[in-house]
């Protein structure tokens, strides 16, 4: 993609020159599109929509999935300041196109290589090519079997029962207030710490302490999160280079990151040093593996720890926080919840119990179609394509799919789709009388992802998130501290979270779901 520079002052000076005249245009398109979607926002010379998007900076993902949603091929190109281009898409003939078919023509880009590679480095999530390859190879050997199941039996059900259940218990006992989307995002963080590093920070202790490494790690997604939606790339650019505003407050939090990264695999080399082959070929943390694997470099390394460390941490902790609001809103599906978690209970092993609740985990994915944690993904084309649908894609132009609207396609999930109803993705066995799992289409539902890159992590993802709900349920019930009628908002960044946080109430059962 060709890029052009332009210094602060002859920024400022085109925006001054033109300000006055798309004004005086702004009411009449800003009203048009918010009262009617289907009209796309209007773009003008230099500024593209960048008054209509900045208006709805703050709703990005659900003012484009109104756009898009309306469209006849659920397609529209959405016009940056400029002339740099992005393609909206919730067609699933043109995600398949894009993340299967034409695979090949569609990567992360310079774009998004270049924005995230401060935090993420070329770690799996912000690679491409041979080395997005070799990652995803050695990567896929953490995810089989034997090792997920290990993952819930250790590391896990350990976090629930010494971490998490005595936090709610006394939460329940003292009728406080918890701040739950952050209670579940320590939980999610000292579980991918564990897998990926081999390491405890303990940040879902009981006296629930500012960890050095969450409290930077949080900062770091942040702030790259305003990187990755500003309008006006050049502006972060200067500041970087200036060290100056947040990108000075980003560059603290990576450095402190990759100095506690590089610690900890400098003990991890000791420690594999002193084991025999046999021992080594044993490892189980994802830091161990790469390692073991030849390759020692403490900078490639590090970047491929800290995407999964992302992933993890982010991912399960956004789609908890919204299924539990949503539980809290539908006693019938909750109900539903507690039946199939008594019916399983003489299950040979928690990994076997999990495997078996089909109703949580269409819970589960009726929550996140509704709320996805990544709501927009990006592709940048490689060269000149048509999309399915007849769309015309430049080389170097962006190409977004989005989740969040494609869990509001009317056609494809019924004029019912704002309903939480879980059963839309279940069917009853006549000889059983049980419910049966119906799995959907990758391409409409990619929320993992879909094709070459689908989540490695998407098994390991729904065993957490079923043995948390099973292990919370059982003996709790998760009252939100809302004012009536006013909905928590859905915000989208590198991965999306409830605005404010998440307040409840713990509840006790007066009898365990056992």
């Amino acid at each position: 993609m060709v890029e052009i520079h332009f210094s602060a002052s002859v920024i400022f000076s085109i925006l001054i020159t033109l300000l006055v005249f798309v004004i005086s245009k702004l009411k009449t398109s800003t009203s048009t599109s918010t009262s009617t979607p289907t009209k796309l926002p209007k773009s003008y010379p230099i500024f593209g929509s960048f008054f209509v998007i900045l208006k709805n900076r703050k709703r990005y993902a659900q003012w484009t999935s109104e756009i898009v949603t309306s469209t006849p091929n659920l397609t529209f190109t959405l016009r940056h300041p400029f002339g740099r281009r992005l393609v909206f898409t919730a067609n699933a003939a043109n995600v398949q196109h894009i993340l299967k078919t034409h695979f090949h023509n569609y990567d992360k880009g310079d774009f998004f290589r270049s924005t995230l590679r401060d935090f993420l480095g070329d770690g799996i999530f912000n690679a491409d090519g041979e080395n997005w390859k070799f990652q995803r190879q050695v990567s896929s050997h953490e995810f089989n079997t034997k090792s997920l199941r290990k993952f819930l039996e250790t590391v896990v059900d350990s976090e629930l029962s010494d971490r998490l259940v005595p936090i709610l218990e006394n939460a329940a006992a003292h009728e406080a207030v918890l701040h739950f989307q952050d209670i579940l995002q320590r939980f999610a963080f000292d579980n991918m710490c564990k897998i990926a590093f081999g390491y405890d920070p303990g940040y879902l202790s009981a006296s629930l302490p500012e960890e050095k490494l969450a409290v930077a790690f949080e900062k770091a997604v942040k702030l790259s999160s305003v990187r990755l939606g500003s309008l006006i790339p050049y502006f972060w650019k200067i500041k970087r280079t200036l060290n100056i505003g947040f990108e000075k407050q980003l560059k603290i939090a990576v450095r402190e990151i990759r100095e506690f990264a590089k610690e900890i695999i400098r003990e991890k080399k000791q420690q594999l040093d002193g084991k025999s082959g046999l021992e080594s070929s044993s490892v189980e943390d994802l830091l161990s593996r790469f390692l073991s694997s030849g390759h020692s470099d403490e900078v490639f390394v590090t970047d491929i720890v800290i995407s999964f460390m992302l992933a993890g941490r982010d991912s399960t902790s956004a789609v908890l926080t919204w299924f539990f609001y949503l539980l809290s809103d539908n006693p019938e599906v909750e109900s539903e919840i507690l039946r199939e978690i008594k019916e399983k209970q003489e299950a040979a092993s928690a990994y076997d119990e999990v495997k078996e609740m089909v109703y949580i985990h269409a819970s589960l994915c009726e929550s996140m179609r509704l709320y996805p944690p990544v709501p927009v993904d990006t592709k940048e084309a490689l060269s000149d394509d048509v999309l399915p649908d007849g769309t015309v894609v430049r080389k170097g132009m962006t190409v977004a799919y989005h989740p969040y609207a494609m869990g509001r396609v009317e056609k494809v999930w019924g004029k019912d789709w704002a309903e939480f109803r879980p059963a839309r993705w279940l069917e009853r066995e006549e000889a059983t009388g049980q419910w049966r799992f119906l799995n959907m289409d990758s391409y409409t539902y990619p929320v993992f992802q879909a094709g070459p890159r689908i989540c490695l992590g998407k098994e390991m993802a729904f065993i957490q998130m079923k043995r948390v709900v099973v292990g919370i349920l059982r003996r709790f019930r998760v009252v939100p501290v809302v004012v009536e009628g006013v909905e928590p908002i859905y915000v989208a960044g590198l991965t999306a979270k409830m605005k404010g946080g998440f307040p409840v109430r713990i509840e006790a059962r007066a009898e365990e779901a056992s």
